[in-house]
């Protein structure tokens, strides 16, 4: 009975993401999405700040005998991240998105602390542009939920990554499947999909990474403190090449 109720519900959620269906085929969201990730990032750091400034507190583990440190952050979107980075470190950003770019400048305005090499347009599963084992740090945060592929993401960040290297992550993911959050990431998950550019808020993104061939991985599941039901559940961590 419960399965049927969630079916019958999803697909009346897929009758009312038409209209966002056709602004996603027109470009029009591509466009109007980076404003709203802009504005979303400041309530989401707010909440998250002690969780992000736990995952990144030991970031400078990775940096190289001389003190410097390169980063690559995949789907950096509108900067959210620059302020938990360690000073002086060099930050190239990649999205699939051109739009974020005037957003990104004015997080970079702030955060002088870093310095910004360049911002690569480019999908997290075919980033060519840059060399093999090029950089100590890759970041990854709330971008594993809207790609095509997640395990060819993880091996464009093994690739790029230098041995010792880490990638950092912190992801929404599905809920048990027994619990209420489960039902409603069901049922709404294709609104959500367009309202959230393509993010797709049942996987266990977990698995992937336990599959992607790092030499280790330190994860833990938490729930994040006061954001919006459907994305409660979260993994965080890092990877080490």
């Amino acid at each position: 009975m419960k399965t049927c109720l969630m079916k019958v519900c999803r697909l009346l959620c897929v009758a009312l993401t038409l209209p966002l269906h056709l602004m996603d085929i027109t470009g029009l969201y591509k466009r109007l999405f980076p404003l709203l990730a802009y504005n979303v990032t400041f309530s989401y750091n707010d909440k998250m700040n002690k969780k992000k400034s736990e995952l990144f507190r030991n970031m400078y583990k990775f940096a190289n005998s001389d003190g410097s440190l390169r980063l690559l952050e995949i789907g950096c979107g509108s900067g959210a991240n620059f302020k938990f980075y360690p000073y002086g470190c060099t930050v190239i950003c990649t999205d699939p998105n051109p739009h974020f770019e005037k957003y990104l400048r004015m997080s970079m305005d702030v955060n002088k602390h870093l310095t910004y090499d360049k911002f690569i347009v480019a999908f997290g599963e075919d980033m060519k542009v840059v060399p093999d084992d090029s950089v100590d740090v890759v970041v990854c945060t709330l971008v594993l939920c809207s790609v095509r592929n997640v395990q060819q993401v993880l091996q464009e960040a093994r690739r790029i990554l230098k041995t010792g290297g880490a990638f950092y992550f912190l992801e929404h993911v599905v809920s048990e499947p027994s619990s209420c959050t489960y039902f409603f990431q069901y049922v709404l998950e294709p609104l959500w999909y367009y309202l959230g550019d393509g993010c797709t808020i049942t996987r266990e993104t977990w698995k992937d990474l336990e599959a992607a061939g790092f030499s280790e991985l330190h994860l833990k599941h938490i729930e994040a403190p006061d954001v919006t039901l459907m994305i409660r559940p979260h993994i965080m961590g890092y990877s080490i090449k």
